[in-house]
């Protein structure tokens, strides 16, 4: 899927990086991505959301269009999905794209540049993740989203496509799938998302075991 109104995302016919002749060349291309995938920096990732679950930081997560929908589905994985050793450690994690009324709102009465920005600024505090999602790297409410959390002391993250767009110039850490295919990138944005999400499950496994360790030599 494409962006909405004023998302500014690469639509098909401006870089599809050639359209493919039949499903096979579509499904053979992602061969030289899985090549290419920024691994070290998806696991950094993991790392982070570790981190931020266990400080009891808030994860905000946006995009547009098809971005939108990996938002929602992300947020709900980490939410719901992951392993929670007690009550006290849960995942702080709101999509940014869910709530239509404040959407359409904020698009109506200002402009559709700040639906992600007005939403945050009122949940959001230095330490939490401002986690973009933008196949182009180049939506406008992304973009001023990121420098909102940016500017309140947030760590911000990107997750984008082709060659970052200017979403990597406002990130701490940056995913850029490398491919000019937006289809294909959007594949592996669902990918790499849940490689973070069973990444973040694995380390809060590994944690409890140590702790329980630690607490039968005590």
């Amino acid at each position: 899927m494409t962006g909405s109104n004023g998302s500014n995302e690469r639509r098909p016919e401006d870089r599809s990086g050639g359209l493919p002749r039949g499903s096979k060349q579509y499904f053979n291309s992602y061969h030289s991505v899985l090549k290419m995938l920024p691994y070290q920096q998806i696991d950094r990732v993991v790392d982070l959301l570790t981190q931020a679950r266990q400080e009891g930081r808030t994860v905000f997560v946006f995009g547009n269009g098809g971005s939108a929908a990996l938002a929602s589905h992300f947020a709900c994985d980490l939410g719901k999905g992951t392993p929670r050793d007690n009550q006290t450690k849960l995942f702080r994690v709101v999509s940014l794209a869910d709530n239509v009324s404040l959407i359409t709102a904020w698009a109506n009465d200002r402009s559709y540049e700040d639906v992600f920005l007005e939403q945050m600024r009122n949940l959001i505090v230095p330490g939490d993740v401002a986690f973009a999602i933008s196949g182009s790297g180049n939506s406008p409410n992304v973009l001023r989203a990121l420098e909102y959390g940016k500017a309140v002391g947030a760590t911000t993250v990107g997750l984008t496509g082709f060659s970052g767009g200017k979403v990597k110039s406002w990130c701490d850490l940056c995913v850029i799938v490398p491919a000019e295919n937006m289809q294909v990138i959007e594949d592996f944005h669902l990918r790499v998302c849940h490689a973070i999400f069973l990444g973040v499950g694995q380390r809060i496994l590994s944690g409890c075991r140590l702790a329980a360790a630690a607490a039968q030599n005590d």
